[in-house]
């Protein structure tokens, strides 16, 4: 840690440093650098660490905190510091810069640099001339690719050294995959070396995603073979023209009318990002991966991409497209060749909504494995989120939502329902029934069961939720904030409204609404609570609606009061079951006279259904009379 001696001369180093661009370095105690920056003045942007600022995040103030020394490098410009910077992160790694945190063992199709070369699955990116391609984000897609390229080329799979002189002194003999024509047997020279290499040239360009060159090349195979009467042969090339239209197939085609360029999109969440890459060859999408990064302390978006983008570049054997469409412009400093755009309508447009999407599954996809691996991660992540979101002061590990139901003023109801960690706990939903309120009153109704609910749980001393969710808008909110008051609750507990229209979040001192971002963990929670509480209170509410009816269906029976009628809607629940009971079944609730009353009324009822039945049945048709013309 940092003693008030070690602060002292680290502030006398910063006072000597310069008022120019450069990078400087921040050492830990093992002398290890754990960050590297850059500044367009090195002694105004290295001072600011040491200032006791209060806006210093919690990350920042750590690493500050574990600064045993530091160094600099002056540059001309600022430029040149930015690549300096770049350069330095990448081949020190400090632990408080960004760093790439997978997509390392993504395996890739590698064309080897030897005599007849083979085509196969690597995870290991060497630099010995070899053309690699990928990275492949899925396994299966990768097997399926190599399967169509053997299917459409006679390569060897075979690890023989295929030397000149080795195959001139027949060492080798001819294996399996010769005799079923997968392979024209190189290895005793029954295939040129230049034949070969011409397959694996269409290969390279069908792996860049062209794959003209080889359909040109198979849809003339098949014509000669054709017109040479080779029919068994022309069938051949077209089982491979179908599989070459299969390869394609494995490509997004976006629009015919687009060339060839690279989409990077960027999200940055929590303290990780997202970069999500795809190549566009001749309008479709013929690679696609996304890689995760931790962004250091104060980086800036714009630093990020940067970074991811010359980190994928790396990967891609340093080749990015001419074109480069993103969210926004990057360090382009640090690309030269490369043209950076931000598309703002039109295909491009869609192409870099296509490129978010992907990185926006991609993050929901981690966020799952998070939510199975490690819940309690999950859910401290959930709630800081809700705690950002809604100013405030500790995590909302315990929701209660309110929501009223009724029918034009009848039977009105209530329910609260409560969620602990962000999920349901349904032991804990409660019924009401409004009980003051007459009509189609939602705000008085609101009133009504805040101030039941939480007057009980104050007298039994039972524990208060760190927030309440108030299904509806403004004057909801500001009548169930006014109970809360009188309980002198409003300190105790946070409040805050739903709206349905557009998911508008109220706060109840503040008469504008507070939009959250619809992709943010922090709404969907708010709305599933808010979802659950209209659920649970309409299910309630269609309930004692239904039984309202049968009652008084019931009341209608002579001699049948409203004990009787109790015992019936116990025993039976529904109308259609006491129709279809027996005499005995009946008489076991309410006696043997009561129950042929009931049997007497049904019985009288669909009496009068048939008759008005048939009579319906026997009434002539009568069809219009046609006029002469």
């Amino acid at each position: 840690m940092v003693t008030s001696q070690r602060i002292q001369q680290l502030k006398e180093k910063v006072a000597l440093l310069p008022d120019s661009p450069g990078v400087y370095q921040f050492l830990g105690d093992d002398g290890k650098v754990i960050y590297v920056g850059k500044a367009k003045n090195l002694k105004r942007r290295v001072s600011s660490y040491f200032l006791a600022r209060a806006d210093h995040s919690p990350k920042v103030r750590v690493m500050v905190g574990k600064i045993a020394d530091l160094r600099h490098t002056v540059v001309a410009t600022e430029s040149e510091a930015l690549l300096l910077e770049n350069n330095m992160i990448k081949s020190i790694q400090p632990r408080y810069n960004i760093l790439l945190k997978d997509d390392k063992t993504y395996p890739w199709i590698v064309i080897r640099n030897e005599p007849f070369p083979r085509v196969l699955s690597t995870r290991r990116f060497l630099r010995d001339g070899s053309q690699y391609f990928g990275p492949y984000a899925s396994v299966y897609i990768q097997k399926e690719i190599l399967e169509i390229l053997r299917g459409i080329y006679q390569l060897r799979t075979c690890s023989l050294n295929l030397s000149p002189e080795a195959i001139a002194k027949g060492r080798y003999s001819v294996c399996l995959e010769y005799h079923i024509g997968n392979c024209k047997g190189p290895c005793v020279g029954r295939q040129s070396e230049e034949e070969y290499r011409e397959s694996i040239g269409m290969v390279a360009s069908l792996l860049k995603g062209d794959t003209r060159a080889t359909r040109d090349y198979l849809q003339r195979l098949m014509n000669e073979a054709a017109a040479e009467m080779r029919f068994e042969d022309a069938g051949r090339y077209k089982k491979r023209l179908d599989l070459l239209a299969g390869y394609q197939s494995k490509s997004v085609v976006v629009s015919n009318t687009l060339g060839s360029m690279d989409v990077f999109s960027l999200i940055i969440d929590d303290g990780v990002a997202f970069c999500n890459f795809m190549r566009i060859v001749q309008g479709a999408v013929v690679n696609s991966f996304t890689v995760e990064l931790k962004p250091g302390l104060e980086d800036e978006p714009r630093d990020v991409l940067s970074y991811a983008v010359g980190s994928i570049r790396d990967r891609l054997q340093g080749h990015l497209q001419r074109e480069v469409l993103v969210p926004f412009l990057p360090a382009e400093e640090l690309f030269e060749g490369t043209a950076f755009s931000v598309p703002q309508r039109g295909d491009k447009l869609r192409l870099l909504e296509l490129s978010e999407r992907n990185c926006r599954l991609y993050r929901l996809e981690k966020l799952k494995q998070i939510e199975i691996k490690d819940p309690a991660r999950h859910v401290t992540r959930v709630m800081a989120a809700l705690q950002k979101e809604l100013h405030l002061n500790e995590p909302p590990h315990h929701i209660e939502c309110f929501d009223n139901s009724n029918l034009q003023g009848t039977n009105p109801v209530a329910s609260c329902v409560v969620f602990r960690d962000g999920k349901p706990s349904r032991k804990e939903y409660r019924h009401f029934n409004i009980k003051t309120v007459v009509g189609a009153n939602d705000f008085a109704s609101m009133e009504e069961v805040v101030t039941r609910r939480y007057s009980r749980l104050l007298e039994e001393g039972a524990e208060l939720p760190q927030l309440i969710v108030v299904d509806g808008g403004k004057g909801q909110l500001r009548f169930a904030y006014e109970t809360l008051k009188r309980l002198g609750l409003e300190q105790k507990i946070a409040i805050v409204g739903l709206a349905k229209r557009i998911e508008e979040v109220y706060f109840p001192h503040d008469p504008m609404p507070y939009y959250i971002d619809r992709n943010s963990e922090a709404l969907k929670v708010l709305m599933h609570i808010r979802d659950e509480a209209h659920r649970f209170g309409i299910t309630f509410h269609r309930q004692k609606r239904s039984l309202a009816f049968i009652k008084s269906e019931l009341e209608q029976i002579p001699t049948l009061g409203a004990r009787s009628v109790e015992k019936l809607l116990q025993k039976f629940r529904t109308i259609s079951r006491i129709r279809k009971a027996s005499a005995d079944e009946l008489a076991e609730v309410i006696g043997a006279r009561r129950a042929a009353e009931v049997i007497r009324y049904f019985a009288a009822i669909d009496q009068v259904q048939d008759r008005a039945l048939s009579s319906r049945q026997e009434l002539p048709a009568v069809r219009p009379e046609r006029k002469n013309e």
